[in-house]
């Protein structure tokens, strides 16, 4: 699970059978102190997210699990908005 804020929007006309209905969003994966950790990616929202939002995101198997029905080919998806972010030093 990691952090990241919401770009932009991917707009894809076509899309695998099982992604239908999801928007996919661009991400730029974050450290608790909001700076950025690599590069922007593409990412599955199953929450309605928007740009500009604290979003957290699971990758790998958890991404695809988190969308209906499961094990569709994603790498990650935002599964949820972040209010606030607090870190004990």
């Amino acid at each position: 699970m990691y952090l990241g804020r919401v770009l932009g929007t991917v707009v894809a006309t076509v899309k695998y059978t099982g992604l239908e209905g999801y928007r996919l969003l661009v991400v730029e994966p974050l450290h608790e102190d909001g700076t950025p950790n690599g590069d922007p990616h593409v990412a599955v929202d199953v929450t309605q997210a928007g740009p500009g939002d604290l979003v957290f995101l699971v990758g790998s198997r958890e991404a695809a699990l988190a969308c209906q029905p499961t094990f569709v080919p994603v790498d990650a998806a935002i599964v949820g908005i972040v209010d606030a972010v607090d870190v004990a030093p």
